[in-house]
């Protein structure tokens, strides 16, 4: 997970310099007034989204992977404690019957 979001940051990271420059350099408009720095990571937010979706699909799918093993793993030990719980509370009840 941490490297599909490592991955993620350093494709915007570069589209990011990659708008900065072309900004910078008059090819792509600068914003109004002072919103030129939220223009330039608006814009590399837009450019690097469909990038990352295409190119960290092998990645994304990986990640995706290991959240439901972690999920089931949490649902397993879950249900291994409500079951290990139940056990002890059906044994306090039969306890107390027979006193």
């Amino acid at each position: 997970m941490l490297r599909y979001t490592l991955m993620r940051l350093g494709i915007f990271a570069g589209c990011l310099v990659v708008v900065w420059g072309l900004v910078y350099s008059g090819i792509v408009p600068r914003g109004l007034g002072e919103s030129n720095g939220m223009w330039v990571v608006l814009l590399a937010l837009v450019i690097s989204a469909p990038i990352s979706f295409v190119v960290l699909r092998k990645e994304r799918d990986r990640a995706s992977v290991q959240i439901v093993e972690r999920v089931d793993r949490a649902k397993a030990n879950l249900e291994a404690s409500r079951s290990q719980e139940d056990g002890a509370d059906d044994a306090a009840r039969a306890q107390g019957q027979t006193s």
